[in-house]
């Protein structure tokens, strides 16, 4: 997140949050500035969104304008998809396809998927010709 922030000349804050037990996170604390602010929420998976929206509702009653997430890995078991739909919290959650989404997931109008392919094709061809593939994480063309 602050590698992000930093090569999109951002602000970053961040969320405190505290596991009393397993599949349990309370949101304690927001460090940082985010009223007014469109906010991005970064993580490496969404399972049953409770943090997620937990996280989101936080941040909206301090005043962010906007709140996107971010994932990499879309589980979405049990009530994810009714809990990100639910609520104003989330305005809209990216994820990528390393995960098929369900045909519910799908038809979530706050949902959208994108494809890693191509960065893994670049990835590929990176490796077999010996090209550097740090260059290809680095170079702000090729990430948006």
């Amino acid at each position: 997140a602050r590698a992000l922030a930093k090569q999109l000349g951002c602000d970053m804050a961040i969320i405190d949050k505290r596991r009393p037990k397993a599949n349990v996170s309370e949101v304690m604390h927001v460090i940082g500035d985010i009223e007014g602010r469109n906010c991005v929420v970064m993580d490496d998976m969404i399972d049953t969104a409770g943090t997620l929206v937990k996280a989101a509702e936080v941040l909206k009653e301090r005043g962010a304008k906007k709140v996107y997430a971010y994932c990499t890995h879309p589980i979405f078991s049990g009530p994810a998809i009714d809990r990100i739909a639910q609520g104003d919290a989330l305005d809209e959650v990216v994820v990528t396809n390393t995960i098929a989404l369900s045909q519910k997931a799908q038809d979530c109008k706050k949902i959208r998927q994108l494809s890693v392919a191509p960065l893994i094709a670049e990835t590929m061809q990176r490796i077999a010709t010996g090209d550097s593939v740090m260059s290809l994480f680095s170079d702000q063309d090729h990430l948006f």
